[in-house]
């Protein structure tokens, strides 16, 4: 996927969960081997994405954290948050939402934070270019797919992670999905979806550090302080930039609890010790030690083995989600939004909405028609029958017969075709006769023993008082001289030979 040129991946180190133990190393690191190995099971399971997600679930799981292969972490992420059923069950349905003009209020806060988004990235680096225009597209287009939610300032940085990845309108439908199922109700009015996932935050804090937890409720530190960007940006802009990605690998496989799992994870480094807390006297320096998290314990081949390492479930999650919306509802009565049931990674979107092997199929990316016409289909033969092109072949192969060179008549009778005299008369190359085969016959006589008239000019060989063949009966018979011709006299030698030969053979054709 040419769109994954801007992205890198990978990460450095190694992790273990439920007895087995796997090495992560970065994506430059990875021998070029190693990496068309994995390139081709993802394709594999890209192909038969229905049956991968039903029957060996785990292994598509372990797969993304171990990394996606940047070539196809693009399209990885559109099958695993279920955008690209999305997408085909709604064909053209951005193409419409672009065409509208939208609303100028909403138009002008997004045009306000375009330059915001990834600055020193090359997508997004020039104003007005093409990064900044299709993400300006994306936003644009969901506020008029959710005109009750509008748009939302964290949305930018999650739109602008999948444009590094895929085309606008499959960012789109990402973003859709990131905000319906995997985050919902993140970005609406209120902020209540994401006060709420605080406080899940913070009890799950007391059952996995519970000197952080100590610790945050002596200051009163309220969850919205710090976890609010984490969270709603998917920890996009916080983490590094090789981090992020495998992070999202995970995510957009086994849904919120990693997100739930980061960040206790950056919480227990940055405060998990007695040492560290002796520095933190106040609410102030708190926050400040969690604004800049150590690099090391950012750093992804540390952060995947302490993610998969932390004991939170999907279960877990949903049972302090119910304990503490009853405790909202105590506090502080109905939510004002309600937001769609969270769907816990990529199987459980799937089997909400069952997709067709129609939706699943995998499309070109880009279509270049050929010059060339279409194949004819071939047809079907029988058991034993070999097709035209087989014959062609067959006869082609044959040696072919030498070709055979006429040679005109140096000695034409009266019927005969005239001759071009600029011709010759024979191939010089090709000798006058065989010469295995005799000049005449010895037993034949050298003269015919049948007398004929000497005293006329003109001179008729007769066999049986019959003519010659192929001399016609009413036609005169061709001049022959005599001996007592003068032109002979004046006749070169080459001629005289000539008719010597000419008479021989004459005198050949007539006893044969």
């Amino acid at each position: 996927c040419c769109w994954s040129a801007y992205s890198a991946s990978g990460c450095i180190g190694s992790g273990r969960q439920k007895g087995f133990i796997f090495i992560c190393v970065g994506a430059q690191d990875v021998p070029p081997e190693v990496l068309r190995q994995r390139e081709v099971k993802w394709l594999d399971m890209l192909s038969n994405w229905d049956k991968w997600m039903v029957k060996r679930h785990k292994k598509v799981r372990l797969r993304c954290q171990k990394g996606i292969p940047p070539s196809l972490r693009g399209r990885a992420w559109l099958y695993l948050s279920g955008g690209k059923v999305k997408r085909e069950q709604n064909r053209g349905k951005f193409e419409e939402l672009d065409s509208q003009a939208g609303d100028p209020k909403e138009l002008d806060v997004i045009e306000k934070d375009l330059h915001r988004q990834f600055p020193f990235h090359e997508m997004f680096v020039s104003r007005g270019g093409h990064g900044q225009q299709d993400l300006f597209r994306v936003l644009k287009a969901y506020t008029l797919y959710r005109p009750e939610e509008g748009y939302c300032q964290a949305q930018a940085p999650i739109a602008a992670v999948l444009l590094m990845h895929m085309p606008a309108e499959d960012a789109f439908w990402g973003l859709v999905q990131i905000c319906e199922k995997y985050l919902p109700g993140y970005y609406s009015a209120g902020l209540e979806a994401i006060q709420l996932d605080g406080e899940i935050l913070y009890a799950l804090t007391r059952r996995v550090s519970p000197l952080v937890y100590r610790h945050l409720e002596k200051h009163k530190m309220e969850p919205i302080l710090y976890m609010t960007e984490w969270f709603m940006c998917a920890f996009s802009r916080t983490l590094p930039w090789a981090s992020v990605l495998r992070v999202w690998d995970m995510f957009l496989c086994d849904g919120v609890k990693i997100i739930f799992r980061v960040g206790l994870v950056l919480l227990k480094c940055m405060l998990g010790t007695r040492e560290k807390l002796k520095a933190c006297q106040g609410q102030y320096e708190t926050m400040e030690l969690l604004r800049a998290i150590e690099p090391r314990y950012m750093q992804e081949g540390f952060l995947v083995r302490e993610v998969l390492e932390v004991p939170v479930s999907e279960r877990d999650v949903e049972r302090e989600h119910h304990v503490q919306l009853k405790r909202w509802r105590k506090n502080r009565g109905e939510l004002h939004c309600k937001s769609p049931p969270r769907m816990h990674g990529a199987r459980a979107i799937m089997a909400s909405e069952p997709p067709s092997r129609q939706d699943l199929r995998q499309n070109p990316t880009i279509i270049v028609e050929s010059p060339l016409p279409p194949p004819q289909p071939t047809p079907q033969l029988k058991k034993g029958e070999k097709s035209k092109e087989e014959k062609s072949k067959k006869k082609g192969s044959m040696k072919k017969a030498p070709t055979v060179m006429e040679i005109p008549n140096p000695y034409p009778l009266a019927g005969d075709p005239q001759r071009d005299p600029q011709l010759p008369l024979r191939d010089p190359q090709l000798p006058l006769r065989d010469p295995q085969l005799p000049l005449r016959d010895p037993q034949l006589p050298l003269r015919d023993p049948v007398p004929t008239l000497r005293n006329s000019t003109v001179q008729q060989p007769l066999v049986n008082d019959t003519p010659l063949p192929n001399t016609p009966e009413d036609s005169p018979p061709p001049h022959q001289p005599t001996l007592n011709d003068q032109s002979l006299l004046t006749v070169s030698p080459l001629q005289k030979s000539t008719q010597s030969l000419s008479s021989i053979e004459a005198d050949q054709d007539t006893y044969l």
